[in-house]
């Protein structure tokens, strides 16, 4: 899947994905530097081209790291008119995943819908760099759309974190050890991902896993430059408890990915990261 650029918009062959660089915060007018995202999913058995755009904006261009920003997200069809109606997906009508640059900072918000293609949310940023946005939403009868977009925050950037494929599959969150194993890794074809879950000094098997929207967990894979998207849903719907979760997920190209796994237990939700490298 590539992008292919357009005034305004990137086109995959799949679904719909936009990111642009600004200098100070997001300017829907300053469309330099625009990449293209692609999106997979392994729910999602028709993807196509949405003729949906999000347009994103903030209410001030000079934000300081750990300050409140309050961001709105307006979806529009191709003649600019708002969108509004909206499908639920994983219980909320919007996924806004914050990223930064090194992927080492993650955040997953649910902006709320204020009508008329309108989805405000407030955040902050913990530094000063760069951050993508990335909107998924489902508008009704257009399918599954992402789009993103980047912003700067002034203040000073930590040094970038590069990437490395982790040794080891298996983290420590809590007392609770998690270990993520797939049957293969390779790029363009689907495979499956497993989470084991085990808790305390001897390693008992987790079976108290709650529902995090409103499925066992949620899972977001991000490339290592940024331009690929992957969202997947539990292998099997029924399963919410433990002590594993299965995945089925397909990375569109090689190379090193970030996994971000969202589990619930105790009513608290614990994120568990990976990097992996994956081959053709």
């Amino acid at each position: 899947m590539r992008g292919k650029l357009l005034p305004l918009i990137c086109l995959v062959v799949f679904l719909s994905a936009c990111g642009s660089s600004s200098t100070t915060t997001i300017d829907m007018s300053d469309m330099s530097g625009m990449t293209g995202m692609t999106m997979s999913s392994s729910s999602v058995t028709h993807q196509h081209t949405s003729d949906a755009l999000a347009r994103f904006s903030l209410d001030s261009p000079h934000y300081l790291p750990n300050e409140l920003s309050n961001l709105t997200i307006l979806v529009q069809n191709k003649w600019n008119r708002p969108i509004e109606k909206f499908d639920l997906m994983h219980e909320k009508l919007m996924h806004l995943i914050v990223v930064s640059r090194d992927l080492s900072y993650f955040d997953h918000l649910h902006p709320n819908y204020a009508g008329a293609g309108r989805f405000d949310v407030q955040t902050s940023f913990p530094a000063g760099g760069y951050y993508q946005l990335i909107a998924d939403f489902t508008p009704t009868g257009l399918g599954e759309t992402v789009q993103s977009h980047w912003v700067t925050i002034n203040g000073k950037a930590p040094k970038a974190i590069k990437l490395q494929p982790d040794k080891s599959l298996t983290k420590q969150v809590g007392d609770k050890e998690v270990t993520l194993a797939f049957d293969h890794l390779m790029a363009g074809m689907t495979l499956d991902m497993v989470f084991t879950f085990k808790q305390g000094t001897e390693k008992t098997p987790v079976t108290n896993l709650q529902p995090y929207l409103g499925s066992v967990g949620h899972i977001v894979a991000i490339s290592e430059d940024g331009n690929e998207y992957v969202h997947v849903h539990p292998a099997d719907p029924s399963a919410t408890s433990g002590p594993s979760a299965a995945f089925k997920i397909l990375f569109p190209k090689k190379g090193i990915y970030k996994i971000w796994g969202q589990f619930q237990q105790n009513n608290e939700v614990f994120i568990v990261p990976y990097v992996i490298n994956v081959n053709l």
